[in-house]
């Protein structure tokens, strides 16, 4: 079955396309065909394509034209994917895609795993935009661009950020303030990458042949947006992200954690309004508002290294220390784990930061392996940690898209989605 994977922002569109099947799946084989993104749209598009030979190389078409909306954007990639300039074998029509799977970012109380898209979900999905504003109308337009480019026959799946972490226990998702403010409005922690840190936990036991009430491990997902999640038997026990993204980790340009009264004094000391607030602590704050150079890990620790910059220094020291302090208290909350397991951009690929979150924490059993540390970045997966390290360290590439992919094949095919 070939499933296109859709991930929509406000003014981007990112695809993949997989073919699976139950078979496929049982073997870890499944196959991605074709890849790519288009940026900018409303205006002249950034298009970057690539397809996937045989021999795992790919060749991609890169050029700029004039995309008006979404809808045009996915028009543009399904023409590419059945053309002969793009030659992927066994696409020829629209007919050829048997199903659409959109990562969908908050699924709320109701929507607690992946489904079949249809006027009921839709109508459920958009009433989570008061909790996501900035993403649930962005994945919903992924949505509405798909039927009217397949005239409403296309099979999609809607495969929720949230859907993992629906597993936590209520004190550790509730709020400690009124509670009729939950009952009112849901206000609660729903944390998010979710598919990333459920791919994770499979992966780990698929790899060390464990039953899934036997992983217990802390899942960090480090990239541009960062969480962290404790796993105890297979499910999401708690998570660092709350209502919205910006609670938790220093992450790229959101703050995490926050004292919530700096809000009120922020904004009668400069002048904001509450929006502005807002977008300070979401765009401008984390390791761009330390640092005042960027968000970008690679050039912190480049600056940091190489040039001995004091502020890049304290950016990263910051960033790791969060992620200590989380690791602890996710260490007490499990009575103990298995295992830590980087992921996303940063923690597959920065052994720099890794050493400096591991450094420090030999008294919870962590042993690395510098040379293992060193050598597992782009796409390497494994353990880090010495072999007789009582908690272990893995690096484990996240593949959200691959599970997505999965969870569509299930749902068009009837069958159970796990959570």
């Amino acid at each position: 079955m070939n499933i296109l994977v859709l991930n929509c922002g406000s003014s981007s569109v990112k695809f993949q396309l997989i073919n699976t099947d139950a078979q496929l799946i049982e073997q870890n084989t499944d196959k991605r065909l074709a890849y790519g993104v288009i940026e900018r749209i409303g205006g002249p598009a950034l298009v970057n394509f690539s397809v996937v030979n045989t021999d795992g190389t790919s060749r991609s078409q890169r050029e700029a034209v004039p995309l008006r909306d979404h809808s045009a954007a996915i028009e543009k990639i399904m023409q590419w994917i059945i053309s002969p300039e793009a030659n992927i074998p066994g696409i020829t029509s629209y007919t050829d895609i048997a199903a659409i799977g959109h990562r969908v970012v908050h699924g709320g109380e109701e929507l607690t795993k992946s489904m079949l898209i249809d006027d009921e979900v839709i109508r459920q999905i958009e009433d989570c935009i008061d909790l996501a504003p900035l993403h649930n109308p962005q994945n919903l337009k992924g949505i509405y661009a798909i039927k009217k480019v397949f005239g409403g026959t296309a099979k999609q799946v809607a495969v929720f950020d949230t859907a993992f972490h629906h597993t936590l226990p209520d004190y550790a998702y509730l709020y400690a303030i009124p509670y009729q403010f939950y009952r009112r409005h849901k206000i609660r922690r729903y944390g998010f990458h979710g598919v990333s840190h459920r791919y994770v936990q499979f992966r780990y036991r698929t790899l060390l042949g464990l039953e899934r009430e036997n992983v217990n491990v802390i899942s960090i997902h480090l990239g541009n947006g960062c969480s962290i999640c404790a796993i105890k038997g297979g499910r999401s026990l708690d998570t660092s992200m709350g209502m919205t993204p910006l609670e938790g980790l220093v992450m790229g340009t959101r703050s995490g954690d926050i004292d919530p009264a700096i809000l009120e004094h922020l904004a009668h000391k400069e002048g904001y309004s509450m929006a502005e607030v807002e977008s300070v602590l979401n765009k401008q704050s984390g390791l761009l508002g330390i640092s005042g150079l960027t968000n970008d890990m690679r050039e912190l620790v480049a600056e940091a290294v190489e040039n001995d910059d004091r502020r890049a220094k304290l950016a990263i020291e910051v960033f790791a220390y969060r992620i200590k302090k989380y690791i602890g208290s996710y260490l007490a909350a499990m009575n103990g784990a298995s295992a830590i397991i980087f992921t996303g951009g940063i923690g597959e690929n920065s052994d720099y930061v890794r050493s400096k979150i591991t450094s420090g924490l030999e008294w919870m059993g962590i042993q690395m392996n510098g040379e293992r540390n060193k050598a597992t970045t782009r796409g390497k997966e494994g353990k880090i940690s010495e072999d007789g390290s009582r908690l272990e360290a893995w690096v484990i590439p996240t593949n959200e898209e691959l599970m997505i992919a999965r969870d569509t094949f299930r749902c068009v095919m009837g069958l159970e989605s796990p959570r």
